[in-house]
């Protein structure tokens, strides 16, 4: 009974990482859409990062071809809207794990990298500072994966009003723990988005490096959901002006 019962779990948790799957492949601009792929780096599958030592964890891997070349231009103080979806094709009907499955539960987090063109192929090396994340709200119990399911796969991004005017790449993130009881075993899902900050100030942000911001002993790499009452996002603390 015991050999069934934990085959029972991981039967459970397998079909809950396939509907937790999600992909970043839109965003709007102060409310105006830039369409689907546009200025972002879309995967060509939903299919989860799951070694946080790998450059996949950068921007993830394996885009859909061609890559957009588009920079989209945002004010400093603007609001990104990055959207996610179920599959890298966006939204294409009515899917009860659209965006994600709601029992994917997880943080969602933003990053900015400044860069010398957002188009450049190579992420590697970059230095990035958190400008957003929404882990677990201890008053409603709602995770940011609820807020996003709940939202239609939107999640409002500010750009901080202070940072310097230039070309950026925007990492959107989503993590489902629904397996993180151990390392490796939550799943990142996050793609780059192409931005031009306009009217920046001169705020020079502390950064960190990916990989190397999340290890496997990092507070949320590993994590129990089920009947959490607190949780703590990973990486550095998000950058206020």
């Amino acid at each position: 009974m015991k050999a069934s019962f934990l085959s029972l779990a991981s039967l459970v948790l397998a079909i809950s990482s396939v509907k937790a799957r999600t992909v970043f492949s839109a965003f709007a601009v102060n409310g105006v859409e830039e369409g689907h792929g546009v200025a972002v780096r879309v995967p060509s599958t939903n299919n989860p990062i799951k070694d946080i030592t790998s450059n996949d964890i950068i921007c993830n891997t394996n885009f859909i071809q061609p890559v957009s070349t588009v920079v989209a231009s945002v004010p400093a103080g603007g609001v990104v809207a990055a959207e996610f979806h179920h599959t890298p094709a966006g939204y294409v009907g009515p899917d009860p794990s659209d965006p994600l499955d709601p029992t994917g539960k997880g943080p969602v987090l933003a990053y900015l990298a400044a860069v010398p063109d957002a188009t450049q192929a190579d992420v590697t090396g970059l230095q990035w500072f958190k400008i957003f994340e929404e882990g677990l709200n201890p008053t409603t119990h709602q995770w940011g994966s609820d807020l996003l399911f709940i939202n239609g796969g939107y999640v409002n991004i500010t750009i901080p009003s202070c940072v310097q005017a230039g070309q950026y790449l925007l990492r959107v993130e989503s993590i489902s723990l629904a397996s993180a009881t151990s390392y490796p075993g939550a799943e990142f899902y996050m793609s780059c988005a192409q931005l031009e900050v306009t009217d920046g100030g001169d705020a020079k942000p502390e950064t960190v490096s990916f990989p190397g911001a999340y290890t496997p002993t990092s507070p949320g790499i590993t994590a129990n959901i089920y009947g959490a009452t607190s949780y703590t996002c990973p990486g550095p603390a998000v950058f206020t002006c």
